[in-house]
C-alpha cells in the first residue's frame, strides 16, 4: 500500500507595520518613533513571526513622519543585521509630502518591496480629536485637524512614475487598495506592463474616505480582486482601528493574508492599548495557526511573491 501524504497547511504571510504616518505620539507610549525604536520594534515582530516589515520613519525628536534618505540609514542595516525579514519601505509617506518625497527612500535603497498606493483620496484623520485631546508636540493637532481639507495625491501620472523609476532596481510593490477602484488603476497598469504578476494587493480597510469595514466591503474586494487578476496575486488585508483582528481573520478565512502594526492600530483588544508591535503580530500568528493554517517564513514569502532576495538591497 502507497504511504498517505499529509496535505500542508496553506502558508499565510504577516505583515507588520511599525509606525506609519496617521497615529501621532501623543496616542500612546509604545508607539516607535526614534531609528532605535524603530528598528528594535521591526526585529521583535520579525522574532514573533512577521515575514514583511513595512516601515515609514520619523523625526527622533518630535515624531513628525520624515520621509529623507536619511531618516532610514540607521534604520534599515540595523534590521537587516539582526533578520532575514522582507524590508517593504513606504512610497505613501504622509499625505503632506510630495510625491518625489515619498518615493525618494525605495528609490535610494531599492528594497524588495515598496509599498504603492493606487488613487488620490479623502484621507481624514480629524475624527481622532475626539479621542485625542491632550499633545504633546505643537504639530501633533494640526496635522490631525489638516486632513480635513488636505488631498492624498496619488495620480495616475504619480503612480506611472513610481512605477517607471523604480523599474530597473528589481523593487516589487505592496499594491495598496482603499476602495474598488483602486483594483481597477491596478488592473490598468497591469494591462499597460507596468505591474507584472504575482501582484501583491493590500486592500485597505477603515480609511475615512475609502471603503467601511463590513464584511461585505471585505467580500466585495476580494471577488474583485479575484475577477480581475484570477490566480496572478496574493491578497492581504489591513482593518484600521479596532476591527483590525477581525478583518484579518476574514482575510485568513478567504484565503488571503494579513497586515497588522501600530501603523493600523494602536489597540490589541477592546479598551487595551497595544505594548508592542510584536504583541500584534503574535496574536495573529496564534489566530492563523488555531485557524489550521501556518505562518510564511521570510523565504517563503520572496518565493510566494517572486522576490529578489534580501541581498540585492542598497542596504
Amino acid at each position: 500500500m502507497s504511504e498517505t501524504k499529509t496535505k500542508q497547511p496553506r502558508k499565510v504571510i504577516i505583515t507588520c507595520a511599525i509606525t506609519g504616518s496617521i497615529h501621532t505620539p501623543s496616542m500612546s507610549p509604545h508607539l516607535p518613533v526614534t531609528p532605535q525604536e524603530i528598528s528594535t520594534a521591526a526585529v521583535a515582530a520579525a522574532e514573533a513571526g512577521a515575514s514583511i516589515i513595512h516601515l515609514h520613519a520619523r523625526d527622533p525628536e518630535t515624531g513628525v513622519p520624515d520621509q529623507s534618505v536619511e531618516a532610514y540609514a540607521n534604520i534599515l542595516p540595523v534590521i537587516k543585521q539582526q533578520t532575514g525579514a522582507v524590508l517593504n519601505i513606504t512610497t505613501g509617506g504622509s499625505t503632506t509630502m510630495t510625491t518625489e518625497e515619498r518615493l525618494a527612500p525605495a528609490l535610494h535603497y531599492a528594497p524588495e518591496v515598496a509599498s504603492l498606493n493606487m488613487g488620490s483620496m479623502n484621507f481624514g484623520l480629524y475624527p481622532m480629536l475626539n479621542r485625542f485631546k491632550a499633545f504633546k508636540h505643537d504639530w501633533e493637532e494640526p496635522y490631525l485637524k489638516g486632513s480635513k481639507h488636505r488631498i492624498f495625491k496619488n495620480t495616475f501620472e504619480d503612480i506611472e512614475m513610481i512605477l517607471s523609476r523604480c523599474a530597473d532596481n528589481g523593487t516589487r510593490f505592496e499594491v495598496e487598495c482603499y476602495d474598488i477602484g483602486h483594483l481597477y488603476t491596478c488592473a490598468h497598469f497591469v494591462d499597460r506592463g507596468l505591474l507584472k504578476p504575482p501582484f501583491f494587493i493590500q486592500s485597505v480597510f477603515g480609511i475615512l474616505g475609502g471603503i467601511g469595514q463590513h464584511p461585505e466591503d471585505i467580500l466585495h474586494m476580494k471577488r474583485t480582486a479575484d475577477r480581475l487578476f484570477g490566480d496572478d496575486y496574493q491578497w492581504s488585508v489591513l482593518g484600521a482601528g479596532a476591527k483590525q483582528m477581525q478583518i484579518a481573520a476574514q482575510s485568513v478565512m478567504l484565503g488571503g493574508n494579513l497586515r497588522v502594526g501600530l501603523e493600523d492600530s494602536l489597540w490589541l483588544g477592546r479598551g487595551t492599548l497595544a505594548q508592542s508591535n510584536a504583541d500584534q503580530v503574535a496574536f495573529a500568528k496564534k489566530m492563523v495557526e488555531d485557524l489550521g493554517m501556518a505562518v510564511a517564513t521570510p523565504d517563503e514569502a520572496r518565493e510566494m511573491l517572486a522576490l529578489k532576495g534580501g541581498h540585492d538591497v542598497n542596504f
